[in-house]
């Protein structure tokens, strides 16, 4: 049996609190080993809830030869610094969305982790969930005949001003921070070939960054994919691919509870059938992926780099 990975956050934002650290210590494949701060009294706090070391500043966390691997759930603006310091002292990493703000660095990235023999994981979650493979499966199957278009959506209400996806010096926006969702649903449908059409992002309330958003893409066979994002809009998670035959519809796709038992909806000439999946967890499974990760000492990053293309694509067509 393999030991476990150690692992030390950089960081004590929102989803590492929330989401990450109870995920990686109800994972018994991972060992927290520490929880980083520029602010020490906010590292004790959270290193007490979690049970692990408190450390007092970045560089210090990527000196500690206890840890192995490294979460860096830093703002947009401060991944590709901290990413690339963190693998330059031998560290696998798991990096929030998106890696960085731009192809060329997340390309920079991506290779140095290779060299380095370590591995590098951008942490989009709702790719480990099963349902979308078994989505892909119906579609495999012909269940609804020639794939002829891709729509997604993921919209959520409007944020505090205070919040940093607010702040354009930091990363923030609709595209990076929801619109990434429904790109990386189409890439992962459609493939490497997908490319952008057109775009267009909006402003709302004298915002400093885009608020909404929508992009057209296709691939060289004539699908096409249509994508809504917006961060001040009614909540809505979900994907349609259309075929020649029928129709498959997944509501609440990108972010569910684990205890949520995600329908998948398959509509054709005699009508509609409701397959019924077990609940997942996909945070977990995300952990789980990045423990393997780590063991191999790589992570593909095929799918990262390419979005990471797409997104700047669908930036600069917007204007």
């Amino acid at each position: 049996m393999s030991a476990p990975v150690s692992i030390g956050v950089l960081g004590c934002a929102d989803i590492a609190v929330r989401r990450m650290l109870p995920a990686f210590t109800a994972s018994p494949d991972v060992e927290v080993a520490a929880v980083a701060s520029r602010d020490r009294g906010r590292a004790e706090k959270t290193a007490g809830r979690f049970g692990c070391r408190p450390v007092h500043g970045y560089e210090a966390l990527l000196e500690a030869d206890d840890v192995q691997a490294v979460y860096v759930p830093l703002p947009a603006a401060l991944h590709a610094p901290w990413v690339e310091a963190a693998l330059a002292a031998g560290k696998h990493v798991l990096a929030e969305k998106p890696l960085t703000t731009d192809p060329d660095t997340t390309a920079h990235l991506l290779n140095l982790a290779t060299e380095r023999g370590v591995a590098l994981m951008e942490n989009v979650m709702f790719v480990h969930h099963p349902r979308h493979e078994a989505v892909r499966r119906l579609v495999t199957d012909g269940r609804i005949g020639e794939l002829r278009a891709f729509h997604a959506a993921f919209t959520i209400p409007p944020l505090a001003d205070s919040d940093i996806r607010y702040d354009a010096g930091l990363g923030g926006g609709a595209l990076a921070d929801v619109g990434l969702y429904p790109l990386r649903a189409a890439l992962h449908f459609l493939g490497p070939e997908l490319e952008v059409i057109g775009a267009r992002t909006v402003r709302g309330r004298g915002r400093q960054v885009e608020t909404s958003g929508a992009a057209l893409l296709g691939t060289p066979g004539g699908v096409t994919a249509h994508i809504t994002f917006g961060m001040e809009h009614a909540y809505l998670s979900r994907y349609e691919l259309w075929g020649s035959e029928g129709r498959i519809t997944v509501d609440r796709a990108f972010t569910p509870p684990a205890d949520f038992v995600p329908p998948v909806s398959l509509h054709t000439s005699a009508g509609t059938e409701e397959i019924r999946l077990t609940p997942a967890d996909q945070v977990a499974a995300t952990v789980a992926a990045f423990v393997t990760a780590v063991r191999a000492g790589y992570a593909p990053g095929e799918d990262t780099l390419r979005q990471a293309v797409l997104l700047d694509a669908v930036r600069r067509r917007s204007g």
